[in-house]
Order: structure tokens, then C-alpha cells, then sequence
């Protein structure tokens, strides 16, 4: 049975079927794409210590600001992509291993939690979707909500 966190729309989480004591599908979803296309099968113990920090920081605001204020998200995203100075670390987001590696992905405070990304590897369902920019805007507290809960789930208690 699957637990569905949040809202694909924006910011989804989904809690699928137990594979081991260590291992079970995890799906996560932005602006209504599935962004857990080539693995869905997360490790647990790493999974949930990084969603726990991730929605702790959110949660405290120690997110960075836009980075280039007055630009679009899709501006912004393409020229975090281009930096090579190492600037755009500050705005990588959802480290989650490699559930999510074939996608570039980046967040910043403006007023909401703004997420942009793009799939980079042409093993999309919909290969149109290679090289588009998505955007998801949600309140920082919603987020942090979201996550916290199914990492919660993910707790070892409730996988055995």
C-alpha cells in the first residue's frame, strides 16, 4: 500500500511497498512530474537522516535567497547551471542519494520555497520532458510538513 505525502501538484512524497528491512520504494514528485523515474528504490537509514535535515532547514529558513533577484525560475535555474565557481552549490537541494540522480535540482527562498529542476538523462517516459525547466512553489512550513511525516514513515519501527 502506498502513503502518499503532499501534493504531486507541488511537493509529493510516496511511500510504496517494503522491499527489506533497509529497502523500500520511494517516490518523489515536483510540479506534478515524477522525479524518482530510474530508481524508486531508496536505503533507508541514509534516506531518512537526509530528509530529516533537509525539512529541519527548510523548516529554520536556512534555505539562500534567490540568488539572482528579478529573474525568472527558469533564469535563474539556467544560469545556476552554468556557473563553474561552485556558487550553485549553496542552492542544490534534495540530496537524497541516488534515487534522484538524473535530475538537476536546485531551491531558494523567495518568500515561498522555490524548486527548479530539470531531467538531464533521456530516459524519461516522455523524452520531450529532457531539458525542460519545472518549477514548484510551496510554502517552506508545507514542505517541511511533507517531508517530516514520511520520513517518519520511513522509520525502522514501521518497516518491519
Amino acid at each position: 500500500m502506498t502513503r502518499r505525502f503532499g501534493d504531486r501538484a507541488t511537493f509529493a512524497v510516496e511511500v510504496g511497498e517494503v522491499e527489506s528491512p533497509d529497502l523500500r520504494t520511494v517516490d518523489v514528485w515536483a510540479a506534478g512530474m515524477q522525479l524518482t523515474i530510474d530508481d524508486n528504490s531508496a536505503y533507508l537509514p541514509s534516506l531518512r537522516m537526509a530528509m530529516r535535515s533537509t525539512a529541519s532547514r527548510v523548516r529554520r529558513r536556512d534555505v539562500a535567497a534567490c540568488p539572482f533577484p528579478g529573474r525568472s525560475p527558469e533564469a535563474v535555474f539556467r544560469l545556476l547551471e552554468q556557473d563553474g565557481t561552485g556558487f550553485r552549490e549553496r542552492f542544490w537541494f534534495l540530496q537524497w542519494g541516488e534515487t534522484l540522480d538524473s535530475v538537476s535540482r536546485y531551491a531558494y527562498l523567495d518568500g515561498d520555497l522555490v524548486l527548479v529542476f530539470s531531467f538531464w538523462r533521456p530516459t524519461r517516459p516522455v523524452s520531450d520532458d529532457v531539458g525542460a525547466i519545472f518549477v514548484a512553489r510551496l510554502a517552506p512550513d508545507e514542505f517541511a510538513t511533507t517531508v517530516r511525516a514520511a520520513a517518519d514513515l520511513l522509520d525502522v519501527r514501521s518497516v518491519r
